[in-house]
C-alpha cells in the first residue's frame, strides 16, 4: 500500500482548521455556546471568508504591495545584518577564551533584556523610517545567531582540530577549513528562528510607531475595531514569513551537501 504523502495531511489540516473556523463563527450554522448571541464569535475571531476577501481586496487593488515592500525590506535588512553580526562577534569570542570571558557577563545581560522595549529608544535615535525598524530586528536576530556560532565553534572536536595543526594548518585555514563547517550546521539551525524574529522586529516596531508597513494596517485595523482586516495581515505576514523559510531551507540544502540525508522509511 502506498504511503499518502506528508505534504496532503499538511493541506487537509490546514482545509480543516479553517472550515472549523467558518463552522464556528457564521451565523446560524452552529448555536451559540461560548457567547451570548450568536454574532460575538465572528466579532471575537473573525470570519474567514471576510478576511480572504481583504487579502483579495489588497493584493487586486495594488493598496498592500508598498506596506509589504517596506516591512519586507526591514525584515530581510534585520535578518542579513543581524546574521552578519552575530557570525562575526560568535567566531571572535568563540575564538578568544580571554574576551569572551569578560564579556560573558554584559552579553547574559543584555541577552535577558525584553529587548522589545528599545523600539521607542530606537525611534528616538533613528526616527520613525524604516531603520528603527531594522534595528529592533537585527537585535533579535543577533543573540539567535550569536549564541549558536558561539556553541558550534565550542563544540569542534578536539581530535580533528590537533589533527590540522598536526599538517600544519594556519589560523586562516583553521578558521576556513574547521571553525566555520563546524560553525555552519549551528548557523543553518538558528536562521530558520531569525526569520520569524526579524518579521517581528519589522511589524512591531510598525505597530509602535510608523506611516507603512503591514504592522501599520494590523494597528489601524485595530484601532477600528476590524478583526477580519486583523487577521488579514496576520496571515499575509505568515505566508511571507514561510517563504522566507523556505528561501533558508533552499540554501542550506545547497550549502550543506556533505551532511548525511535522513534514511527513509520503508513502506509496505
Amino acid at each position: 500500500m502506498k504511503k499518502i504523502p506528508v505534504w496532503f495531511w499538511q493541506i487537509a489540516l490546514l482545509i480543516a482548521i479553517f472550515v472549523i473556523w467558518h463552522l464556528a463563527t457564521a451565523p446560524g450554522l452552529i448555536p451559540p455556546i461560548f457567547f451570548d448571541n450568536e454574532h460575538r464569535a465572528a466579532f471575537f475571531f473573525g470570519e474567514p471568508e471576510k478576511i480572504f476577501s481583504a487579502i483579495w481586496l489588497w493584493f487586486t487593488s495594488g493598496e498592500i504591495y508598498p506596506h509589504l515592500w517596506v516591512t519586507l525590506q526591514e525584515t530581510v535588512l534585520a535578518f542579513v545584518i543581524g546574521t552578519l553580526l552575530g557570525l562575526a562577534v560568535g567566531l571572535w569570542l568563540g575564538l578568544t577564551p580571554t574576551a569572551s570571558a569578560i564579556l560573558d557577563p554584559y552579553v547574559k545581560a543584555m541577552n535577558a533584556m525584553p529587548r522589545v522595549i528599545l523600539a521607542p529608544i530606537f525611534m528616538v535615535w533613528f526616527g520613525l523610517g524604516i531603520w528603527s525598524k531594522v534595528a529592533l530586528g537585527v537585535t533579535l536576530v543577533f543573540f539567535i545567531v550569536f549564541f549558536n556560532v558561539y556553541q558550534g565553534v565550542k563544540e569542534v572536536s578536539p581530535v580533528v582540530l590537533n589533527n590540522a595543526r598536526m599538517l600544519g594548518a594556519n589560523a586562516s585555514q583553521l578558521l576556513r577549513y574547521v571553525y566555520l563547517p563546524s560553525a555552519t550546521s549551528w548557523v543553518f539551525s538558528s536562521l530558520h528562528t531569525s526569520v520569524g524574529m526579524a518579521f517581528v522586529g519589522a511589524v512591531v516596531g510598525e505597530y509602535l510607531g510608523s506611516a507603512k508597513g503591514v504592522g501599520y494596517l494590523i494597528h489601524q485595523a485595530e484601532g477600528s475595531f476590524d478583526i477580519n482586516t486583523v487577521f488579514a495581515g496576520i496571515l499575509v505576514l505568515t505566508v511571507f514569513a514561510l517563504l522566507l523559510d523556505f528561501a533558508v531551507t533552499f540554501a542550506e540544502n545547497k550549502l550543506l551537501k556533505w551532511r548525511p540525508q535522513q534514511a527513509e522509511t520503508e513502506t509496505t
